[in-house]
């Protein structure tokens, strides 16, 4: 279920979520916007996004206690998250179009929303916390959905 107690990993986690967003503020793709966007979408996303940070550092779970077999869960979470660091690299190196925005890396699609998504759900795993499960379940329906709704979009208007 979990044990309470501060999460070095969670906040580390969050500063790799939070940093490229926070500059990505002052260099968002030409055209974004999120008018429009479905409401139950955007509430799922609102409060997974409260849940996963609340989580992320409350629950000692997460943090390294050694090598097990588990270890590998957290190994493919930092991995992930890794990943999500060289796709944002690469967005901000781009010309920074809506397109840019919405592309995969590695065969991941929505690279920008999936990878953060996976890497916390594996940090679940990782920590044993059924929280951060339900949590990222909550999350990911609202994020990858409103990206999956503007990839659509994205592509309706190009034909």
């Amino acid at each position: 279920m979990g044990h309470f107690g501060f999460s070095y990993i969670g906040l580390v986690f969050l500063l790799m979520l939070f940093i490229p967003n926070i500059i990505w503020t002052k260099k968002m793709p030409e055209g974004y916007s999120a008018d429009g966007e479905n409401k139950v979408l955007a509430l799922f996303e609102r409060v997974g996004e409260v849940l996963v940070c609340c989580c992320s550092l409350i629950f000692s779970d997460f943090n390294f206690h050694g090598l097990t077999v588990w270890t590998w869960w957290l190994a493919a979470a930092i991995a992930l998250m890794i990943l999500y660091e060289i796709w944002w690299i690469r967005y901000f190196r781009s010309e920074r179009k809506l397109k840019d925005f919405y592309t995969g890396i590695m065969c991941i699609p929505l690279a920008g929303a999936t990878l953060p998504v996976m890497a916390f759900l594996l940090l679940g795993i990782y920590g044993k916390v059924v929280w951060m499960l339900i949590a990222v379940l909550v999350l990911g329906i609202g994020h990858i959905g409103i990206h999956l709704e503007h990839y659509k979009n994205l592509n309706k208007s190009i034909k």
